[in-house]
């Protein structure tokens, strides 16, 4: 079960049936709960607080939630984010976790896997673990979600420097998309679409700027791997 003592936490939600169940669910877990019905007291409480989770839902009175993440984002607020949506598609889940989210969940949900996924996205987040990871000419400040390589810093978005810590955290290992797909964005992985990939090419573009080494490799029908670079 999570634990979420003294985490301070922002739901954005404009059902007060679903916003009263989520608040008194974190309460009772510890958690430190802030409310906001509508994208602009969202996007206002986000930029006023300082929150360790946002729960985000998807269709709200004046806006959606997939513009309030991709906002908070903008102004360069990496607060963890779970949207909250009716809609299944697949597509939807990857529109909105490009935009920055960390997590999505479908309506309805039970209580118990709200937790769930939140309890994940802090362990991703390394809220309550290590502080920082090397590999070879890279450094990750887990807690600053920074990442340099030779000592420049490098501008990835939530989803590319998830990735990129999942990857640096199996170095050696070969990860296949399903794993990735449900580890990093905590969906299924859908054949007929090559985020994954897209992702990837991102990552690489933007390291090989200032490194020839080629960190991240794919092998061939079984997904990727990360070899750091020896001394």
């Amino acid at each position: 079960m999570a634990r979420l003592e003294n985490l301070n936490i922002l739901i954005v939600e404009d059902d007060p049936t679903i916003r009263l169940l989520v608040k008194k669910a974190l309460e009772h877990h510890g958690g430190i709960v802030s409310e906001a019905d509508t994208a602009k007291k969202g996007l206002d409480y986000a930029g006023d607080g300082d929150f360790d989770m946002i729960v985000l839902d998807l269709r709200l009175p004046d806006g959606n939630g997939y513009d309030v993440c991709a906002k908070i984002r903008e102004n360069g607020d990496n607060t963890p984010i779970l949207i909250l949506s009716a809609d299944h598609e697949t597509d939807v889940k990857v529109k909105n976790l490009s935009a920055g989210a960390d997590d999505y969940l479908t309506k309805p949900f039970s209580i118990d896997e709200l937790l769930a996924r939140i309890e994940a996205i802090l362990r991703r987040s390394a809220i309550n673990e290590e502080s920082e990871i090397e590999c070879g000419e890279i450094k990750i400040d887990l807690i600053e979600r920074t990442m340099t390589i030779n000592g420049n810093h490098v501008d990835l978005t939530n989803s590319e420097f998830n990735l990129l810590v999942y990857l640096i955290k199996n170095e050696g290992r070969t990860i296949s998309l399903e794993e990735l797909a449900k580890n990093v964005w905590g969906i299924g992985f859908n054949t007929q679409t090559n985020y994954i990939n897209v992702y990837v090419s991102y990552l690489r573009k933007k390291m090989r700027a200032y490194s020839d080494y080629e960190y991240i490799r794919t092998v061939r029908k079984k997904g990727f791997k990360v070899v750091c670079k020896e001394d």
